[in-house]
């Protein structure tokens, strides 16, 4: 019998939204262990979301501290397993975004534990299944260690509903905040009013066929029409049309909004494993023979160039005609 540990990331007051995922897959993992969930936060103002993660355990432990305003695995990987510890944890868990894979692995060599990343499913207290080969095939891990240390992916749990009342919150200590030689020595971020990729409920994605970086102002002008998050193939990121960070797919980022329009790619396996979670997929490409299509809920057989200005222009009409 244990409790599981579930590192949460937030943002401001509340929760990030790949968040509700884990605690998902934590719940599971506490049916098995016979234990309770416990959400842990780290950071600099950390304790501003400790009302909303409240929400949806039973306990809530915050490491809120000044010296951990920019996170390094160094300096939080040693705080996630102390608490662990005092927690009773059998198994630590995080969602599989850049910080949970870069956290995590850290956290079970501090712990002496197995790893089972980037898991779809719990099957059992120490099974889980998990995709290969792009999504094209499961396998099962089975980890025989005490603790356990998983990461969720995002795209295959259901966000967590709130239970009915709030659960108790402590604070714990940094303790001794050692970086081991690590030094963030410039944080570059890119301001925006759209929503963060990996927390959007709509996704507008391009592809190379959108041929340059100037031709994305057009899908942009339909996300912020949307409300929506901008992403794209890995083709379009390597040939410099649109940031890095805006890259989908199995090198990228794993979504799974409730919307995700492709446009203008082809739908190469690799992009396929980060969208196909995707509640709706629309995919519009003037190949018809195009792979997008085979996972498509809707598609449309057509240039880019005039399907988008259409679709921009009905959608401003629908608008204007509800004010």
């Amino acid at each position: 019998m244990g409790n599981v540990l579930a590192f949460c990331e937030v943002s401001g007051s509340v929760l990030r939204t790949n968040a509700l995922s884990c605690i998902t897959m934590a719940r599971q993992a506490a049916d098995e262990h016979g234990g309770q969930v416990v959400l842990l936060l780290i950071g600099a103002g950390a304790g501003a979301a400790s009302a909303d993660a409240a929400r949806y355990a039973p306990k809530v432990v915050v490491v809120d501290d000044a010296r951990l305003g920019q996170y390094t695995a160094e300096t939080f990987a040693p705080i996630v397993a102390r608490v662990a510890r005092a927690e009773g944890a059998s198994v630590i868990a995080a969602t599989a975004t850049a910080v949970g894979k870069d956290l995590m692995p850290r956290v079970a060599a501090l712990v002496s534990a197995g790893m089972a990343s980037d898991i779809a499913a719990v099957i059992d207290k120490n099974k889980f299944r998990r995709a290969i080969l792009a999504g094209n095939a499961f396998q099962t891990v089975e980890v025989s260690s005490d603790p356990i240390v998983v990461t969720a992916r995002q795209s295959e749990f259901d966000a967590a509903e709130p239970l009915g009342g709030a659960g108790e919150v402590q604070t714990a200590e940094a303790g001794d905040v050692q970086t081991l030689g690590a030094e963030v020595v410039k944080v570059e971020t890119s301001k925006s009013d759209r929503p963060d990729l990996n927390d959007a409920r709509i996704v507008v994605s391009g592809g190379r066929g959108m041929k340059n970086g100037e031709n994305f102002k057009v899908l942009e002008e339909l996300a912020d029409l949307l409300g929506a998050a901008m992403g794209a193939s890995r083709a379009a990121t390597d040939a410099g049309f649109v940031p890095a960070d805006w890259q989908v797919g199995q090198t990228g980022k794993i979504v799974a909004p409730d919307l995700y329009i492709a446009v203008a790619i082809s739908g190469a396996i690799q992009h396929l494993a980060g969208m196909k979670g995707s509640k709706t997929i629309v995919a519009i490409n003037k190949d018809p023979e195009a792979p997008i299509f085979q996972v498509a809920d809707y598609g449309l057989v057509a240039q880019w160039e005039q399907a988008i200005p259409e679709l921009v222009a009905e959608i401003k009409k629908l608008k204007e005609s509800q004010t």
